[in-house]
């Protein structure tokens, strides 16, 4: 192992980080996730395996990863041999229980001695390194689950008991099953995820990250509250490379907070704002994060469709934190000047420019023509390497092996904790808790959307105090995005029903609203609507609407979810994405973390634009006139709870501006038209009259 630090033609990356409790346990980590690297770009393009294999290797390799990177916490003489002899245990069995399938079916589905070793011995070190990775909530959740579904649901009251399974049905299930510990999410894991993370360690091993940095400079440089902008640009870019808020937050951070600092702005604020930049980097396209690839996996839209419908509302997001910016350093009085660091815009592309743009250029132009994830991920790994020769500072043998085995690294969390929340899902589905929970969001929200929104809301900031945003996603998802897609899709129930309907189809309508009556008026409809139950108003509305409304409606459903999940990275109790940027900024954690709270407010102003308007399903130029007057208003917001314009402003203008924010922001597309202009004059005028009463 040692030979690997002293080659002359090869040397571990410091940024590759193992425990460092012995000499030979970074080398044997950096062996083992370059073997799984190579592994799985094997298999994407040369499938010798079938998917459950693939799944099982997957799993019990990234539990030999995650033993040599993350400390068990045990403190004894033979700490080492345990935990390995464990591990090696745990790989074993996940691997065996792919060879054991076909016999386990021919016995009937009954379970050996052995594979009921093998089982236990995964479930129970799917619980572990989950523990090691997220903390112990997530490993509670699945003992829960587990426990409810085979015993403890006989002993609750009401419309979540459940009749129980036998041990072996549970254990099955858990390990054979869709949505189980190697099933559908492992998948996604294994392919579409761990791929696109590879890619994104090629991007850093080539010097795009520099590039991101550079270019950042450059483009905020002559803007007020330049630096604080560099932070939003460089965080929105470097999405594309991690997706990851708590990561994005601490390398960019390092560069970003201290210029904030210099600038002028608190280092409170400064490290609140690099975190809800940082957000944003898991729902900018083309990467968004781990949650994406399973949303195109549930939803079964294809996963470039979902990218192209979730940039407008990124890029939103971003000019909502931007503008926080900007109105702060007006507030604070921070003058514009041009960084006197920055390089030129031809030294920066020279630097990196060519590897980040080319292959994120691909990536995108990939998706957009149709090729699977898959593939597009190696292809952008491929224009990485190709497009550093191009440069002058090419991508050699040694640092292609260390971005492969950092990509490796980077994917520990993720791997354990997708396949480990596959053991949940698959209790939900098996339960059906998922639409019981559907049917209790209903019923609490009066079928009244916005309120439903709340509810989600409330129910992601709870679970991501102890969850991970993916595992608070698919969870989340599971459980309430059926419902928000079917109350989404009832105004277009509404529309069909207001004009009228072939008579043909009238039973179907009295099955799920025996008061309806043809020529009904919108506000009667929509009362009776309200008041039907969810389950047969599901089977009206996949009989009146078209495919494409309801697929419409429930990546809307999804996409809603998915936003809210983000809100634990900037919300006190728990926010790690702000505790991660108050570490650096030297700031109080709490404080930033209620200040990350205020700057991400566009984390709760896209949900309810996907859920009441066409900003991800209508045409170019409906989309873009939607966005166009969200921006008015945001910036009018903005300016209302910061109190400031081009100066401080009195409370009063501060209400109109809230009010007229609010109004370009309202789902009919006329009063936010209207919202936007008023809002527009209002702000153009309020600086020209300030300077004219100020020469009088």
């Amino acid at each position: 192992m040692r030979a690997l630090y002293a080659s002359r033609w090869f040397a571990i990356d410091p940024s590759f980080q193992a425990r460092d409790e012995a000499v030979w346990i970074k080398p044997a980590a950096f062996l083992v996730a370059l073997g799984l690297a190579l592994f799985h770009l094997l298999v994407a393009y040369v499938p010798f395996v079938s998917d459950y294999t693939r799944n099982t290797v997957h799993f019990g390799g990234f539990v030999l990863l995650c033993a040599l990177t993350f400390s068990s916490g045990l403190r004894h003489r033979w700490q080492h041999v345990t935990e390995a002899v464990f591990a090696v245990v745990v790989a074993s069995s996940a691997v065996y229980l792919s060879v054991a399938e076909d016999a386990i079916y021919a016995r009937g589905v009954k379970l050996s001695a052995l594979d009921w070793f093998a089982g236990a011995a995964v479930v129970l070190g799917a619980i572990e390194y989950t523990r090691r990775v997220a903390g112990w909530v997530i490993p509670i959740l699945i003992l829960i689950a587990l426990c409810y579904v085979s015993f403890l649901g006989n002993w609750i009251p009401g419309v979540f008991r459940f009749g129980g399974l036998s041990f072996e049905s549970v254990m099955f299930r858990s390990l054979y099953g869709d949505d189980a510990l190697f099933g559908t999410i492992a998948s996604i894991s294994a392919t579409y995820v761990f791929l696109f993370i590879i890619f994104g360690a090629f991007l850093s091993q080539s010097g795009a990250g520099d590039f991101v940095i550079n270019i950042s400079r450059i483009v905020a440089g002559r803007v007020r509250g330049g630096p604080g902008i560099v932070a939003v640009i460089a965080s929105g870019l470097t999405g594309t490379i991690n997706g990851s808020a708590v990561a994005n937050t601490a390398s960019t951070g390092v560069i970003t907070i201290p210029m904030m600092k210099r600038a002028g702005f608190s280092p409170q604020f400064a490290g609140a704002v690099e975190a809800a930049a940082s957000t944003g980097g898991q729902l900018m396209p083309p990467i968004m994060g781990a949650g994406a690839f399973v949303m195109a996996a549930y939803t079964q839209i294809p996963y470039e469709t979902i990218a192209i419908a979730a940039l407008l509302p990124a890029l939103l997001y971003f000019a909502s934190v931007a503008i926080f910016v900007r109105l702060e350093a007006i507030k604070i009085g921070i003058p514009v000047g041009a960084d006197p660091d920055a390089p030129s815009l031809a030294q920066a592309f020279k630097r990196g420019g060519i590897p980040f743009v080319v292959p994120i250029g691909l990536v995108v132009v990939l998706l957009i023509s149709g090729y699977t994830p898959t593939y597009t991920a190696v292809a952008g790994i491929v224009a990485v390497v190709v497009a550093s020769w191009i440069t002058g500072h090419p991508m050699g043998l040694n640092s292609i092996l260390n971005a492969l085995a950092l990509g490796a690294r980077n994917m520990v969390l993720t791997a354990i904790l997708l396949c480990a929340v596959g053991l949940m899902i698959n209790v939900i589905a098996t339960a059906g808790i998922g639409n019981t929970f559907s049917l209790m969001i209903m019923d609490w929200s009066g079928g009244h959307l916005l309120i439903a929104i709340v509810l989600v809301a409330l129910a992601s900031l709870v679970l991501g105090m102890g969850l991970p945003v993916t595992a608070a996603y698919i969870v989340l998802a599971t459980l309430s995005a059926p419902a928000l897609a079917g109350l989404i899709s009832n105004q277009a129930l509404i529309e069909v029903l207001a004009q009228g309907i072939d008579s043909s189809l009238m039973p179907v309508v009295m099955l799920a609203m025996p008061e309806y009556l043809p020529g009904m008026s919108v506000a009667e409809l929509d009362a009776l609507i309200t008041k039907a139950p969810f389950e047969t108003l599901s089977l009206l509305r996949d009989t009146l609407l078209a495919p494409e409304v309801l697929a419409a409606s429930l990546l809307a459903g999804h996409m809603i979810v998915f936003w809210l999940s983000q809100d634990s990275n900037v919300t006190p109790p728990v926010c790690l994405a702000a505790f991660t940027g108050a570490a650096i900024a030297g700031s109080h954690p709490m404080r930033t973390g209620f200040t990350s709270w205020k700057v991400a407010k566009g984390l709760y102003v896209m949900p309810v634009l996907i859920a009441y308007t066409e900003i991800l399903s209508g045409s170019w130029d409906q989309v873009l006139w939607i966005g166009a007057c969200a921006l008015v208003g945001i910036y009018a917001l903005a300016a209302a709870m910061q109190g400031v314009l081009h100066e401080q402003i009195s409370w009063m203008l501060r209400g109109v501006l809230g009010g007229l924010g609010l109004a370009a922001l309202w789902p009919d597309l006329m009063v936010a038209t209207v919202g936007a202009m008023v809002a527009v004059v209002v702000m153009g005028l309020v600086p020209r009259l300030s300077r004219q009463t100020a020469i009088s």
